[in-house]
């Protein structure tokens, strides 16, 4: 009985000092975001920077929304993340712009101390065509990025090959095509043969089936190994 109540004390303790690892912050960047801070022992160590890009059911105005599936999410589940997330929300019926992105990203820039080398972004849904479009914007900028389920503006191409990419997209997707992550796919290989590109073709799988990717380690394991060069 004891061993039980200091279990539940443990999980209660531990889920309490995740959650108050995670902020809101509004009017200080042109999106709000949710802001996740790594424990002490890494924020002092200059820690990397994970933008987190939600799909167009998360849009809106109600900031809790872009914590239903994703990155933080998980982190709330109990996911350690060795670096700051950033978690941005983007207006129902918009895309996502490039350049609000970059000011969210300023902002934490400018209030922790940062790997300016080691800027990662990943998305899902419409945040699969935002990651590939704030790459393919600020190509010397990201040091990584995953696309899941998305897509991106062909004119990227050559941008986007001098970025490390993970695309993925299930064969089986009827809310956003495979055809339009191959395109982009096809786009990069015409500037560079891909050389910097992994892409998955995921048989079988449908739209909503790539969410399980936030939960497995392979997709964080696979974005830090990268940092830009000076």
């Amino acid at each position: 009985m004891k061993s039980l109540i200091l279990f539940i004390l443990f999980t209660v303790t531990f889920k309490l000092a995740c959650y108050t690892q995670i902020k809101a912050i509004y009017n200080q960047a042109d999106y709000p975001f949710w802001l996740y801070l790594p424990s002490d022992s890494i924020l002092k160590t200059h820690p990397p920077v994970l933008i987190f890009l939600h799909g167009r059911s998360l849009s809106g105005t109600d900031l809790s929304l872009v914590k239903k599936y994703g990155i933080i999410h998980e982190i709330e589940k109990g996911r350690e993340v060795p670096a700051i997330v950033i978690a941005p929300q983007v207006l129902a019926g918009k895309s996502w712009e490039p350049k609000k992105i970059l000011s969210v990203l300023r902002f934490v820039q400018e209030t922790f101390e940062t790997d300016t080398n080691r800027v990662y972004v990943a998305g899902m849904s419409l945040g699969g065509y935002g990651a590939l479009s704030f790459a393919g914007a600020y190509p010397s900028i990201v040091a990584a990025g995953v696309a899941l389920c998305g897509g991106g503006n062909i004119n990227d191409g050559c941008n986007l090959s001098q970025v490390p990419l993970w695309i993925q997209h299930g064969t089986l997707d009827k809310s956003v095509p495979i055809s339009e992550s191959e395109k982009i796919v096809t786009a990069i290989k015409n500037c560079n043969g891909g050389e910097n590109l992994k892409y998955s073709r995921l048989v079988g799988k449908d739209h909503g089936d790539l969410e399980s990717i936030f939960r497995a380690d392979e997709m964080y394991d696979w974005l830090f190994q990268f940092t830009k060069e000076e």
